[in-house]
């Protein structure tokens, strides 16, 4: 018998990461993973840009500072253990304008703070040497920086949680939770099964799964879509590493850039569109209850009234490649619309505050048994196992 059983719902990188560390952690606990899909890893982790972050961007003591950083070796080490992916092709936050100089300087300072490796500051003739066909006025190099194969990462932790003699149930969408005595039960339709403590790691549905388990209404999920654009063969040698832009400080985004992939792709994105459904990975998938969601919240009202300047400049991009590439052209000026198809897409599962402010840390909650990851955006892939950590220090302290 087991001493434990601990459900987990939801067979992305972050659910299955942490049910692997609960099993590694606690010999003789039965770990049991609840799945909707047919198989693991179906939306953001199987829809991820595979790029391993070094933590550059992260307000220096938050959540994903430092699990960002933690993350990275854990995942480098697991990868070469497994013999999976793991390539340091490194990036380049590259200025094009005098006027990002000083926002590129804030994030050297800011990625110090971090501890990341191996950054330097690199000169306009330095860059060239580095990536010879990118445009940019200076640039910050993090030679650490990697690329990955997140699904494969998903399935081998999904192996270690089975063959520590857990469970990953697939086809089971959790439509009940309840809190009964010595436990918590979980309900897929007219099936129940309880367990002694529950941790929620629904992504784009954390907070429909959170509202079950009594957590509260915010924060509310919002999906933005991200589409990109693959180099066409004959074009992929234009780009060696990642080519990243001085983000913008006012979004969580990162704005159009180069992403060589371990199949020897190159995708150019992503935008950020507001998707019309949760799991809406195309212009034309619309969900009438996503929507309904969307317009009954007070704080997707005011984002709009804020950011609306930029939604109608990113669904100009998701309707014209033209207009996609002209981003993107300004740090490979031969890298045109006629250099390029039409790629995959993603959908992040963006944590939206009541007063229409986009949350940047990562949340989680506890209620009694039950732990909730409200908010995991990127690098959540990136410092999935170091995730794994803190959640399961969280709902494992007993009260």
């Amino acid at each position: 018998m087991a001493d434990e059983t601990i459900g987990v719902v939801g067979a992305g990188i972050v659910g299955l990461a942490t049910a692997r560390e609960i099993a590694l952690r606690r010999p003789g606990t039965r770990v049991v993973v609840f799945e909707k899909e047919q198989r693991v890893s179906q939306h953001q982790t199987g829809h991820n840009s595979g790029v391993v972050h070094a933590g550059i961007y992260y307000t220096p003591g938050s959540l994903k500072a430092d699990l960002c950083v933690r993350g990275v070796s854990l995942l480098r080490e697991y990868c070469q253990d497994r013999e999976l992916p793991y390539r340091e092709i490194g990036k380049l936050v590259t200025a094009v304008r005098p006027d990002e100089l000083g926002r590129m300087e804030d994030l050297y300072e800011r990625a110090k703070n971090n501890h990341v490796p191996d950054l330097r500051k690199v000169s306009q003739d330095e860059m060239r040497e580095l990536e010879p066909h990118a445009a940019g006025i200076a640039a910050l190099h993090s030679p650490r920086t990697a690329i990955t194969d997140y699904p494969a990462i998903a399935r081998e932790f999904a192996k270690d949680v089975t063959e520590s003699g857990g469970e990953v149930g697939l086809g089971f969408p959790v439509t009940g939770i309840t809190t009964v005595p010595g436990g918590v039960e979980v309900a897929s339709g007219q099936d129940r099964v309880k367990v002694d403590r529950l941790i929620l790691c629904a992504g784009l549905q954390s907070d429909s799964v959170a509202k079950l388990a009594q957590d509260g209404r915010e924060p509310r999920i919002v999906p933005f879509r991200g589409e990109y654009m693959l180099l066409k063969p004959d074009r992929t040698h234009l780009v060696r590493g990642l080519i990243y832009p001085v983000p913008d400080p006012r979004y969580p985004f990162l704005g159009v850039h180069f992403t060589p992939r371990v199949d020897g792709s190159v995708e150019v994105g992503p935008n950020a569109v507001l998707a019309l459904a949760r799991e809406g990975y195309t212009l034309g998938r619309v969900s009438p209850r996503d929507l309904l969601g969307l317009a009954a919240y007070p704080g997707s009202w005011r984002m709009a009234r804020r950011h609306w300047r930029t939604g109608v400049k990113e669904y100009r991009g998701a309707l014209s490649t033209k207009a996609f590439m002209k981003d993107a052209g300004r740090y490979v000026p031969g890298v045109g619309a006629g250099d390029v198809v039409r790629g995959g897409a993603g959908v992040r599962a963006q944590a939206l505050d009541r007063d229409g402010t986009l949350v940047d840390d990562f949340r989680i909650h506890r209620v009694g048994r039950i732990t909730a990851v409200r908010n995991a955006p990127s690098p959540a892939a990136t410092a999935s196992m170091a995730i794994a950590e803190h959640i399961a220090d969280a709902a494992l302290d007993r009260e």
